[in-house]
C-alpha cells in the first residue's frame, strides 16, 4: 500500500524536476492536390536551423490551451486557425526543448485544418509537402521507391535479435506496420511506422541528429525535423487519415465550391492512396456529402465540370459521414 511518506517523496520529486509546458500546432492544408504542413525555422544561425512546427510556451495571459495556441500561431505565421482539435501530449522522460531552460518539456499538440494563405510573422514560415518528411507514406504513384531499402534494413534488424521471442515480436510489428511477414499495409499506422524506424535506428533522430541528415538519409527516409516534430507530424497524419473515414473534416480544406475531381485528389493526397474514380463518386453520392451548384468550371484547360459544395445538413443526417477508402490497387 502507498504510504503518506511515499506520496510526500513523489511530490517532492515532482517539485525538484519541474516541467515546461508548451504548445505545438500541426497546421494542414491541401493545395493543388498536395498535402502541406505549415513549418517554421527552429534553432539559431550558430547551431543551425531546421524545419519545425509552429510552437510556443503556455503563458498566464492565455486562459485556455487552445486560445494560447491560436495566439502563438497567428503571431508566428499570420495564419488564423479555423478547425482545431487537441492531438496528443508529448512528454517522454528525456524530452527537453531548446526554450525549456533545462526543464523537462511537455508539449500539447493540436491539429488544425486550414486553406493555405501566404505566410509571414515573427518566424520564417513556409508550406511544405508533408511527404518531404515521411516519403514512405505516399503510395499514389505505386509503391514508394525507397521502401525496398527500408524493408531490407528492418528485416535485418529483426534478425539481429538473438532471443527467438524478441525476434518474433519484431517480425509481428513489421507485419502490423509495414505489411511485411504476411501483414497488410494500413495507411493509418503512420506513427507506428515512424516509431519503428526510430527504434531500429534507421532515421537520424535515433542518433540525436534532429534536423540533420546525409544525402542517403534524405533519399530514403526523408527530411528530419527539429526536436521531435517529425513524430508529432506522423501522429497528426495518422489521426487525420483515420478521421476522414467517419467525419467530413476534409471539407475544411476545400474552397466553398469545387469539383469532384478536386475533392478526390485531396482525399488521395491525405490518404496517400489512389482511389477508383467511379467508386469514389458513388460513395460521395451515397453519403450525401455534396450538392451541385449552378456553376461550372471555365473549361479553359479541359472539359467544363460541375462545381459542388459541401452539404452541412449531412452532419445531422448521418452519425458518421465520411469516406470509406478503397484504393484503386495496392502494388505488391
Amino acid at each position: 500500500m502507498t504510504t503518506a511518506e511515499e506520496i510526500q517523496r513523489h511530490a517532492e520529486g515532482a517539485l525538484s524536476n519541474p516541467s515546461a509546458v508548451g504548445l505545438v500546432a500541426v497546421i494542414i492544408a491541401a493545395t493543388d492536390g498536395e498535402p502541406r504542413a505549415l513549418t517554421v525555422q527552429v534553432g539559431s544561425q550558430a547551431k543551425g536551423r531546421s524545419d519545425g512546427l509552429p510552437a510556443g510556451p503556455l503563458v498566464p495571459e492565455h486562459p485556455t490551451l487552445e486560445r494560447g495556441l491560436r495566439a502563438w500561431v497567428e503571431r508566428q505565421t499570420h495564419q488564423r486557425l479555423g478547425y482545431v482539435e487537441q492531438l496528443y501530449t508529448f512528454g517522454d522522460r528525456d524530452r527537453q526543448g531548446d526554450d525549456a531552460g533545462g526543464l523537462h518539456s511537455l508539449s500539447v499538440a493540436y491539429l488544425a485544418l486550414v486553406r493555405e494563405v501566404r505566410t509571414g510573422g515573427l518566424a520564417e514560415a513556409s508550406w511544405r509537402n508533408w511527404y518531404r518528411y515521411l516519403p514512405w507514406e505516399d503510395w499514389r504513384e505505386g509503391r514508394p521507391e525507397s521502401l525496398g531499402e527500408i524493408e531490407t534494413k528492418l528485416l535485418a534488424w529483426a534478425e539481429q535479435a538473438t532471443d527467438p521471442k524478441l525476434r518474433r515480436r519484431r517480425e509481428d510489428r513489421l507485419g502490423l506496420t509495414f505489411g511485411l511477414c504476411g501483414g497488410a499495409w494500413n495507411e493509418e499506422r503512420v506513427l507506428e511506422r515512424y516509431e519503428l524506424l526510430f527504434e531500429a535506428g534507421l532515421i537520424p533522430e535515433a542518433q540525436g541528429q534532429c534536423g540533420e541528415a546525409s544525402e542517403s538519409d534524405l533519399a530514403i527516409t526523408g527530411q528530419p525535423m527539429a526536436l521531435d516534430h517529425r513524430r508529432v507530424l506522423a501522429t497528426a497524419i495518422g489521426r487525420l487519415r483515420g478521421k476522414i473515414k467517419y467525419r467530413p473534416v476534409v471539407f475544411e480544406l476545400m474552397p466553398p465550391t469545387f469539383t469532384l475531381f478536386q475533392l478526390q485528389r485531396t482525399v488521395e493526397a491525405l490518404s496517400g492512396t489512389n482511389l477508383h474514380k467511379q467508386n469514389f463518386r458513388r460513395l460521395v453520392a451515397q453519403q450525401g456529402l455534396v450538392e451541385e451548384t449552378d456553376d461550372v468550371t471555365s473549361g479553359a484547360t479541359g472539359r467544363p465540370a460541375r462545381l459542388v459544395r459541401f452539404r452541412r445538413e449531412v452532419l445531422l443526417e448521418r452519425p458518421a459521414p465520411g469516406f470509406r477508402l478503397r484504393p484503386a490497387r495496392r502494388p505488391a
